[in-house]
């Protein structure tokens, strides 16, 4: 088993991270499709508000085996804390496509039926982070889609990431 981080974005080289825009509607920040158990061990988000304002619904779920739409990761983009000797992410346990793990959903599926993690009001100049518990993690099961959500009243910029243990 290791700890894996994978953030909404390319994992960056000479520049920035780039945030993403959440516009108006609901959208899929961050999205995961394991081929083996993962247990979301901590996840973040933060906005780049200029004011407090009206918050932002943020959800951390699993939709059973409904993807969004996604920019697909690759290995590059996530980080292994263990370091060169670990695996992979996607020999360790994540689906790496377009249909998997990725980020900025451009489609979000229609969803069925849910499991909600987390829920949080945050403000749209602030940011959240929570961390599991050990032996209280969320534990995605194989072939399921676990998703960090938003929904904001104004359009503002993100961050967001999870740690996983895979």
């Amino acid at each position: 088993m290791g700890l894996y981080r994978i953030q909404n974005g390319a994992m960056p080289t000479t520049a920035k991270s780039v945030a993403v825009t959440t516009g108006t509607s609901i959208k899929t920040m961050l999205q995961i499709k394991p081929f083996n158990v993962v247990k979301i061990v901590e996840w973040g988000i933060s906005f780049d508000g200029s004011s407090a304002g009206t918050p932002i619904v943020c959800e951390l779920l699993d939709t059973s085996t409904v993807n969004a739409t996604v920019t697909a990761s690759v290995d590059a983009d996530i980080f292994k804390f263990g370091g060169t000797n670990a695996a992979a992410a996607s020999v360790a346990g994540l689906t790496l496509a377009t249909s998997g793990t990725g980020y900025t959903s451009s489609n979000e599926g229609s969803i069925t039926a849910s499991r909600v993690y987390d829920l949080q009001f945050v403000p749209p100049s602030g940011g959240y982070v929570k961390q599991f518990p050990l032996g209280r993690e969320p534990v995605i099961e194989i072939a399921n889609i676990a998703r960090i959500r938003v929904h904001a009243p104004t359009a503002v910029n993100c961050y967001c990431y999870l740690v996983l243990e895979i």
